[in-house]
């Protein structure tokens, strides 16, 4: 069957059953900046993603599948490559003076752990169809007895992918490729089982941790900052309350982070609400009386009669207010 090649799509397909509506695809080109990573069709819509795994989950939107290769996006600058072949035929581009021509030392050396590969659960029953979770493999399940058998090999990587100066890989292997479809054709370096149900581990126990909290507000809002990476979205819980804001973050490296804000003045928790982030969780309270904010918790210590000033619509800063603050009686200052 033929394989359509468009972005975010990549499935079989019959030409009886192509029609308008079976296809979702992105027609735009993947923007890799600073780390951020986003669709340049959609980049107005959804938020650029860290992690490379959520930025493969961008929504998409609706078009005819076809079998024909997509339009490719105009070339950008030009980039001083190098290629070289190593002995099974691969081609390999670098940017920058070789290796050989370097002076010895000046080499630079990364010292990475090796990743730490879950496992699949044969005891989770799995839907055909469901793909391998492993980076490079994608292979579909069948059944248990024949994708679940020592006879079916996973090829996949091991490593997370890096992209720098438009070249882009995997931190397990040499390859480098520029362009973004080959790099989803990269074959896997390592051999194994698939991976449909990873296995739920126990034998790490959970860890408490910390994490950093900044604020600033408007007139109106209190915008929280809790910096907190790779966030469990489907386990972490937030409330909201008109006094109180209770957090309970998972991350995926069995950490926990466990707090309560008391908060230092009402908030209008039907008006509130909050985003889970990749490198953070960002909270947007509504004041329920618009009074300026001391600080961001109550307090049982003197404060020593000072107030805070807004930043210009919505910004950081001492300025001014375009809007003049209303200051309830208990937060004025005193004599």
């Amino acid at each position: 069957m033929p394989v359509c090649t468009r972005n975010g799509c990549k499935k079989e397909f019959s030409l009886g059953e192509n029609k308008d509506g079976v296809c979702t695809y992105h027609p735009g080109a993947p923007v890799f900046h600073e780390g951020l990573k986003s669709w340049s069709c959609c980049s107005d819509v959804n938020k650029p993603e860290l992690d490379f795994d959520e930025f493969m989950k961008i929504g998409v939107r609706l078009h005819t599948t076809e079998g024909s290769k997509p339009d490719k996006p105009k070339d950008s600058a030009p980039v001083n490559l190098q290629s070289s072949r190593i002995s099974d035929g691969k081609e390999i581009y670098t940017t920058g003076v070789p290796s050989s021509q370097l002076a010895p030392g000046a080499a630079p050396k990364v010292h990475t752990s090796p990743p730490v590969e879950e496992e699949d659960d044969p005891t989770i029953s799995v839907t055909p169809g469901t793909h391998c979770r492993r980076k490079g493999c994608g292979t579909e399940f069948v059944s248990d007895e024949e994708s679940r058998s020592d006879s079916a090999v996973c090829t996949y990587h091991p490593s997370p992918p890096i992209f720098h100066e438009g070249s882009k890989g995997y931190l397990c292997c040499k390859r480098r490729v520029l362009e973004f479809d080959e790099f989803l054709k990269i074959e896997g370096c390592k051999k194994g089982r698939h991976l449909f149900a990873p296995k739920k581990t126990n034998d790490t126990a959970e860890v408490q941790t910390n994490c950093g909290i900044d604020h600033y507000q408007t007139p109106l809002t209190v915008c929280v900052s809790i910096f907190a990476k790779q966030t469990d979205r489907t386990r972490s819980i937030v409330n909201v309350e008109e006094n109180k804001v209770d957090l309970d973050l998972f991350f995926l490296d069995s950490k926990r982070f466990t707090r309560s804000l008391n908060l230092f003045g009402p908030i209008i928790p039907e008006e509130s609400k909050y985003t889970i982030m990749g490198t953070k969780v960002e909270l947007i309270l509504k004041k329920k009386d618009n009074r300026s904010w001391n600080l961001l918790e109550k307090t049982e210590q003197d404060l020593g009669g000072f107030n805070l000033t807004f930043g210009v619509g919505g910004r950081t800063g001492t300025i001014g207010s375009r809007v003049p603050p209303v200051l309830a009686k208990d937060n004025s200052p005193r004599v």
